[in-house]
């Protein structure tokens, strides 16, 4: 069994002083119940696919290529003729 030190902020501190009046549970029991719980719901998540979290990104409008990936040699002649005026 190990022993651990924990600093909670004053709202953490309201929540369990709230948790342990209202079920009688003593500080250590409020604390391995919450454990156990998360513990729960971390086993029942599954972890998301790289596309789900690229999904989620907000890239922005984007539009500023001049040309697409295949037509990379037309784009560069494009920038340079912009840049010198040529």
């Amino acid at each position: 069994m190990g022993v651990r030190t924990v600093r909670l902020d004053e709202e953490a501190e309201k929540a369990l002083v709230h948790i342990v009046r209202t079920t009688g549970l003593s500080i250590s029991g409020a604390l391995k119940q919450g454990l156990l719980v998360l513990r729960t719901q971390l086993a029942q998540q599954t972890p998301q696919a790289p596309y789900g979290i690229y999904a989620t990104l907000d890239l922005g409008p984007g539009g500023y290529a001049i040309a697409s990936s295949t037509e990379t040699r037309h784009g560069v002649q494009e920038a340079v003729k912009r840049k010198l005026g040529r």
